[in-house]
């Protein structure tokens, strides 16, 4: 895979994001079934209102700095709740929303072999919508991601008055305000907010190592999300990039054609303004290469000589770029292995 030459020419409208302020800083933590007894278990595909030990499994989060909300974004996390990462998007005046969804299903269903090119897909939009898309499981309207972050926006809008969460609502409470969710995820939750975005049109979409789903035919779909939103990074050790599931992906979704795959290493914003980016930095192995490029566990994240996150301006890019400003198309490079069937 041919990477573009490192830019290190800094742009000329580069932001700096104030910090999160963590004594205005408000976090809520609430079960979905608390918010809305409607709420329902489906132990087939592992998706419960409890754990086996009676503790609860529906709990979700939302935070926001009451100092510093002005970009009136909700950016929505489609994996376990990551404090790192709602920080760090609170910093840029965002809200933070991690909704429980159905995301343990992946090992349950569609096990076929060869799977359907459609089951993934449908399925993953069967979690997000509470729709009948697939024929894998029944996930009924309260219990899909769209009406849980819903009725946690309305439950939010009522504790939380200083944190405008309704903003995010119509006025009659009856929708959310997609054009102003971002939607973001790593690895599965990267494939199913990537499905989400094509199915329903949101601000924008930060995919860290992912999509994947590299039987699917989804990812070429007609997108209702315009793909120049779209924004993807992975690390090149990560099996999903060794194995070109992640090359296959951005190509389906013609992310190809604002600009080449950059490698940020030692390059500076705004990467050729493109949407795909890669890295080749030192890691510890496959699975440290798989979860480095998230803003998850500050512990374990790759920093600079000076202290500083290696990836920082990588995240802020990827969470703040304008996305009116794109890179030059290329070509589809003919190295990436499309049909792996």
């Amino acid at each position: 895979m041919k990477l573009a030459p490192l830019v290190l020419a800094l742009s000329l409208n580069t932001l700096s994001f104030a910090k999160a302020d963590s004594e205005s800083i408000k976090t809520f933590t609430q079960r979905a079934s608390e918010i809305d007894p409607r709420s329902m278990s489906y132990e087939p595909i592992n998706y419960l209102l409890e754990k086996p030990d009676g503790s609860p499994a529906d709990l979700q989060v939302a935070q926001v700095d009451h100092k510093n909300q002005e970009a009136g974004k909700l950016v929505i996390w489609m994996m376990a709740h990551k404090p790192n990462l709602a920080k760090m998007v609170n910093g840029y005046g965002m809200h933070y929303m991690q909704p429980r969804y159905a995301n343990q299903w992946f090992s349950k269903v569609c096990q076929e072999k060869p799977v359907g090119e459609h089951c993934r897909g449908n399925m993953r939009l069967e979690a997000a919508t509470g729709d009948d898309y697939s024929d894998q499981a029944q996930i009924e309207s309260p219990d899909g991601m769209m009406e849980r972050v819903r009725q946690y926006l309305i439950w939010l809008a009522k504790e939380d008055r200083k944190g405008d969460w309704d903003q995010f609502l119509s006025k009659d409470q009856s929708k959310v305000l997609w054009s102003k969710v971002i939607m973001s995820g790593a690895s599965h939750g990267a494939s199913t907010s990537a499905r989400f975005a094509i199915h329903q049109e949101v601000d924008r979409v930060v995919l860290f190592c992912g999509p994947r789903d590299n039987f699917q035919s989804w990812h070429s779909l007609e997108s209702a999300t315009p793909k120049e939103r779209f924004f993807a990074f992975s690390h090149d050790l990560d099996g999903g990039w060794t194995a070109d599931h992640y090359c296959r992906s951005w190509e389906l979704m013609g992310l190809n054609e604002f600009g080449p795959i950059v490698s940020v290493d030692g390059a500076e914003p705004p990467y050729q303004n493109t949407r795909r980016l890669l890295s080749s930095a030192k890691v510890d192995d496959k699975n440290h290469a798989h979860q480095v490029v998230t803003p998850r566990d500050y512990s374990k994240a790759l920093k600079n000589e000076d202290g500083t996150f290696l990836y920082q301006d990588v995240w802020d890019y990827m969470f703040t770029h304008p996305v009116a400003e794109v890179g030059t198309a290329v070509d589809l490079d003919p190295g990436c292995d499309k049909d792996q069937r």
